[in-house]
């Protein structure tokens, strides 16, 4: 009996599902749409081929439909009827508005940040070198500073980190933590007992009293007495 799952990343105007194969692993290939993939791939901000000599020449479109590649403003003529979205930058890195791809796409669990007034989305993962001081909730593949409310810092890392591979790779470190930590905890244990025998091993016990200071503590020095009346000078 086939069982359909819902994608975490839908469009809104076609329902995506998600085979069952024979081994109960999901096909991947059809988890996502078909342009996601390709769009994450994509390098912007070049300078388009086609139209060289413009002044617009700037390449920070891309067409949904299409999926080839990245477009410039002049480049959209050939794809009116089609839905395109604008790439925009931040710190060097490609952003999107959230306003734009949540048309088309399920960002449940990204973080969201806000720039130029513009509520935006980075289209792959930034990792951070070293997680700041009191961290406790970061991105599950890219290890990056998150508030507690999201998973993910980027589409790219929703997509691994929701796959199939990952997952599992997951749920068997996490495991494999529990064992170490359960092995770890025992041999504290058997080390601490050790050396507690040891200690008291090495404690040196009383000896048993030998009979030269058995006879010794029996004997005890006797009170002097002396003759009654021995000083005593009888006179006649």
């Amino acid at each position: 009996m086939a069982i359909d799952h819902e994608s975490p990343f839908k469009e809104h105007k076609v329902k995506n599902r998600r085979p069952v194969m024979g081994g109960g692993r999901p096909d991947e290939d059809n988890r996502w749409p078909p342009w996601l993939r390709p769009l994450l791939s994509t390098s912007f901000f070049v300078q388009c081929k086609l139209h060289a000599d413009s002044h617009k020449s700037e390449c920070n479109m891309y067409c949904l439909d299409c999926t080839n590649g990245a477009l410039c403003s002049l480049c959209l003529a050939n794809h009116r009827d089609h839905r395109a979205i604008q790439i925009r930058r931040s710190s060097y890195h490609d952003v999107i508005r959230v306003s734009e791809i949540q048309k088309v796409l399920d960002i449940t669990g990204v973080q969201t940040y806000i720039i130029n007034s513009a509520r935006v989305v980075f289209l792959n993962e930034r990792p951070q070198p070293r997680p700041g001081k009191g961290v406790i909730n970061t991105c599950e593949v890219c290890e990056r500073s998150l508030p507690d409310s999201f998973r993910f810092c980027s589409l790219g890392c929703k997509i691994v980190g929701t796959s199939y591979d990952y997952e599992k790779k997951k749920k068997k470190k996490k495991a494999m933590a529990l064992v170490s930590e359960s092995e770890d905890s025992y041999t504290s244990t058997s080390r601490g007992s050790e050396k507690s025998n040891a200690v008291q091993s090495f404690t040196p016990s009383t000896p048993p009293p030998t009979a030269v200071s058995y006879r010794t503590a029996k004997r005890r020095k006797g009170i002097p007495h002396r003759a009654p009346f021995g000083s005593l000078i009888l006179e006649f």
